[in-house]
């Protein structure tokens, strides 16, 4: 310490003689200066080092890690830690994980983010509005088809409600992914949505097929004027997209089918686990709170008899001279009188089912005959 300070070595050739890091080698030289101050320099001796308290990385952690960034487009260092936490219960934080890329040449760049829209007001209530967007993306990697995810976000608490990929963004996958969420979740008071024709129609006091589902059950729409003040949802979109094109290739997924059951074991994980840099709190704790607090106007979820035919595709169809009604490119036989019309409900497991009325008319619905499609289930 004397030589440093009388200038006949440096900082990093200190540190190296003595085996430790330039920056304690300067934490030593001025503990030095100070026993200098006090003219007890010659007695002075270094205290005792906290030594190395990093934690060692389970080998399962450390092949998870490899997998997750040394992909085509490699992990966030926050996903590869919250990953390491959820298959293993090993906590660690993101400079974890950036140090050990380093150490195995696995580092990526970090990339700038751009500046964040004006923040929008915050619902106070859980369940007041819910927010829904569609964003297409390479979710299986650069070489792989685009395919659309749907996701749900309540504004209040930053859960999110629903999130599922599909082979495309049509009625079919609204109609699947709605009632998930309310079935799990409740009935919210409003959905905001953009500009879709699935949402808006030109035509005065007017619904869509999706408006009028969602009416049945008084849920109201409101439309967003730009994608900016949608930021929430369109935030998790980032999430999901930095996330997923690594994630998928590292676990050999390129299903839909399979995608979709690990998206809901992320998803769950994410609300339960991972904290919100605003809330300073995980959504669903963010969720409990606002319920403990009274601060929920979510309906509870019952099941009543036309749930299940107000979310599927209904179509008007007439039974034919033969008795028979179409199904797919085949017909079967209704018995009922020919030429009358009656609903026919498209379900998304690829069943059918033909009611007496169609759901909005009054009474309960009348079951004239349920098609199960075989073909479709063994594809599913």
């Amino acid at each position: 310490m004397s030589q440093y300070r009388n200038g006949q070595i440096t900082a990093t050739s200190g540190a190296n003689e003595i085996g430790i890091s330039e920056r304690r080698f300067r934490q030593l030289y001025s503990s030095f200066l100070k026993a200098c101050a006090q003219q007890c320099e010659q007695i002075w001796q270094p205290g005792r080092s906290g030594g190395n308290r990093q934690t060692a990385i389970p080998q399962a952690v450390d092949e998870l890690w490899k997998r997750l960034l040394g992909t085509e487009e490699p992990s966030p260092y926050g996903f590869a830690a919250s990953e390491a936490f959820r298959r293993f219960g090993f906590s660690a934080d993101r400079a974890t994980v950036r140090r050990w890329a380093q150490r195995n040449g696995l580092a990526h760049s970090k990339q700038k983010k751009p500046h964040a829209s004006f923040c929008r007001w915050q619902c106070q209530d859980v369940g007041a509005l819910w927010q829904l967007d569609a964003s297409p993306h390479r979710w299986f990697g650069r070489s792989y088809e685009m395919f659309p995810m749907i996701e749900i976000v309540d504004d209040c608490s930053r859960v999110i409600t629903g999130a599922r990929l599909y082979g495309r963004e049509d009625l079919r996958a609204y109609v699947d992914l709605l009632p998930k969420a309310f079935e799990q979740y409740g009935l919210p008071l409003a959905l905001y949505v953009d500009y879709h024709s699935f949402f808006f129609t030109n035509v005065p006091e007017g619904l869509t097929y999706l408006g009028w589902a969602l009416r049945f059950y008084d849920v109201s729409l409101k439309y967003a004027p730009t994608p900016q003040a949608k930021g929430k949802v369109e935030r998790h979109h980032q999430f999901w997209q930095k996330r997923l094109p690594s994630y998928f290739p590292s676990e050999s997924i390129r299903d839909i089918d399979v995608a979709n059951e690990h998206m809901e074991l992320l998803r769950e994980h994410h609300n339960r686990h991972e904290i919100h840099r605003e809330l300073r709190q995980s959504p669903q704790a963010a969720w409990d709170q606002a319920v403990k607090e009274n601060r929920c106007v979510l309906r509870p979820f019952q099941m009543d008899p036309w749930w299940p035919y107000v979310w599927s595709i209904r179509t008007q169809v007439k039974v034919g001279i033969d008795g028979t009604v179409p199904v797919g490119s085949n017909r079967i036989g209704l018995s009922v009188l020919p030429g009358r019309a009656v609903t026919r409900c498209e379900h998304t497991d690829g069943s059918f089912t033909f009611l007496d009325k169609a759901p909005g008319q009054g009474g309960k619905p009348v079951v004239l005959l349920r098609y199960e499609n075989t073909a479709a289930h063994k594809k599913r």
